[in-house]
């Protein structure tokens, strides 16, 4: 009996991943669906502000960030600008929120709101169903607005006053502390945040102000440095040389400075130091104080002894010895001893503080001129006259020769020009004398050019020739005198400037009165034939007086008149030839 076999069943398989792809579809289509509502929800939205938002009473809801920016500005900027009131007892005072650190960050307030573009589901959610009731967002900058109050409470109350302690002629005087009265500032700043916005006024009273030096600190600084600084003598020892300084010398030089609440120990260092160098003795190569021009005014410049010592050294030995009890006020101080002659306080007492005299003259471009009358016044600039002395031009200046800076230039000898060295130079005889003139100071010896050079005052000038003829005078007041000189170069285009000027404690107001020419003389024609033979148009000498009239500074009375008689002499006419060639001999 045969059999037949049957056919087996079909593959299930492929008939399920068809039904997979199938589900997998219309999931992708949902999900288009839902994105294409999101994005469309999304481009609905924009950065507009959710719907219903209001800001301080302002309704925002829907509209974009600009358009909610610009109607909170329209609606809230006359508040966001209000004065706030700050009422105490019966003075009110006034906060303009413009210049104390307060405002309003629209911008941020429409951030904060909700407006802006976002993809976060939250964002879309809000939008849709609607907005809140909301605050501005202000800004505060505290340290400009308690600044602000401050100013403000300058109106009200009281400020409190700091103990304070000073050292007045050698003694202890003592200002006592006094509590104040004003404004809490911090908690009068927190209610200004507080009211800014609302229009309301803000109250607030008067609270005791402690001064930050009180009694306390007073009393410490009495008893640990004030009483025992003026109790007794100070000594600091230099090797062999002791400096004792007495509370009298001293005591303008301390003082107490508030520094954190304290009272702190200080001293002017430069008056302790010069404390010092005056009141050092021994050997050594010291510096006499002076009077030097600084900064177009005269000032003492400080003798320097030959102690060698550092400052701080000797400050820190003094602080430490002006608060030590008696019988413990001597302290070793690395130095040595080298006094000045002429010390600081010296020159102090020359009273040597203002202008006295200005007196200019100038020339025309020669460099000789130049360089002769630039040393000449490099030498004497800064020349200081103490009271009696006597300036000599030639001491001071010294011989004109190359070796001390001078060079050739013309100079009148016998009548007519020649060339020598430090030609020129005459003109800062010249300038001194009128400088020494209308400073009132004594003539001791002086000689005018023998005939009249047009570029000088009339009657008023003087020429100097080393050995023979020197400018001198004296310092006659009771005051130092200090001589300053500079030179303006000349150029081809320019002619040059030469200025003297005297400082000192004026004594007399001076006037000077020109006479008239008399005794006219005429020039002669002289013909030479020699290699140094300068042309020279001659014009007539002549007499004249000039007088000096002092009067003591501001009065009108007449005290005393001094004459000076002037002869010029007739400035020759010279024709130069050139030398007759001498005749050679018959040899």
């Amino acid at each position: 009996m045969s059999t037949k076999s049957r056919p087996s069943a079909a593959p299930r398989e492929p008939r399920e991943h068809a039904g997979g792809r199938v589900v997998v579809v219309l999931v992708l289509v949902l999900g288009l669906l839902v994105a294409g509502g999101y994005a469309a929800a999304y481009a609905a939205a924009g950065d507009n502000v959710p719907r219903g938002t209001r800001v301080a009473g302002v309704d925002i809801g829907g509209r974009s960030s600009a358009g909610a920016v610009k109607l909170l500005v329209d609606e809230l900027g006359p508040s966001v600008r209000a004065p706030i009131e700050v009422v105490v007892d019966d003075t009110v005072l006034s906060i303009d929120p413009r210049t104390s650190g307060l405002g309003v960050d629209f911008q941020a307030t429409v951030r904060q709101a909700g407006g802006g573009r976002s993809w976060a589901p939250e964002r879309l959610w809000n939008y849709y169903t609607g907005g809140d009731d909301l605050e501005p967002v202000v800004m505060v900058d505290d340290d400009t607005l308690e600044a602000a109050i401050d100013e403000a409470a300058e109106e009200v109350g009281t400020p409190a006053r700091d103990g304070r302690i000073r050292f007045v002629d050698g003694r202890v005087v003592v200002r006592d502390p006094k509590v104040g009265a004003g404004l809490d500032t911090a908690a009068v700043a927190e209610s200004v945040r507080e009211a800014y916005l609302s229009g309301d006024a803000v109250t607030a009273s008067l609270v005791d102000l402690a001064p930050e030096i009180g009694d306390d600190e007073v009393t410490a600084a009495l008893d640990g440095f004030a009483n025992p600084a003026i109790s007794g003598p100070v000594t600091m020892k230099f090797g062999a040389s002791r400096v004792s300084l007495s509370p009298r010398d001293y005591a303008d030089a301390l003082s107490l400075d508030a520094v954190d609440g304290e009272l702190v120990p200080a001293v002017d260092e430069d008056v302790i130091v010069a404390l010092v160098e005056d009141a050092t003795v021994g050997k050594g190569a010291p510096v006499d104080a002076t009077v030097a021009l600084v900064d177009g005014k005269p000032q003492v410049v400080r003798s320097k002894p030959g102690l060698i010592f550092e400052p701080e050294d000797v400050v820190e030995a003094f602080l430490d010895l002006v608060a030590q009890p008696e019988g413990e006020r001597v302290a070793e101080v690395e130095g040595t001893v080298q006094p000045a002659e002429f010390t600081t306080r010296d020159a102090r007492k020359l009273k040597i503080k203002e202008e006295v005299s200005d007196f200019s003259t100038f020339f025309p471009y020669a460099e000789y001129r130049n360089v002769n009358l630039g040393r000449a016044a490099e030498i004497i600039n800064g020349t200081v006259l103490k009271p009696g002395e006597i300036f000599s031009m030639n001491d001071i200046v010294g011989e004109r020769t190359r070796e001390n800076g001078f060079t050739e230039g013309f100079i009148i000898s016998n009548g007519i020009f020649k060339e020598d060295l430090g030609g020129g130079v005459s003109q800062m005889a010249t300038t001194l004398f009128n400088a020494m003139f209308f400073a009132g100071l004594k003539d001791i010896e002086h000689k005018p050019h023998s005939f009249y050079i047009d570029r000088y005052p009339i009657g008023r000038e003087a020429t100097v020739v080393f050995g023979a003829l020197d400018l001198r005078f004296q310092n006659d007041t009771e005051y130092g005198v200090l001589v300053t000189a500079d030179v303006t170069p000349s150029t081809p285009s320019s002619q040059g400037e030469l200025r003297v000027r005297m400082f000192s404690t004026k004594v007399w107001d001076i006037e000077s009165i020109t006479g008239g020419r008399y005794n006219p003389t005429s020039p002669e024609t002289r013909t030479l034939t020699t290699e140094d033979c300068y042309p020279n148009t001659g014009y007539d000498g002549f007499t004249i007086d000039v007088t000096r009239v002092f009067r003591n500074v501001g009065e009108d009375e007449v005290v005393r008149r001094e004459v000076f008689n002037t002869v010029y002499t007739p400035s020759d006419t010279v024709i130069c030839k050139d030398p007759e060639p001498k005749k050679s001999g018959n040899g």
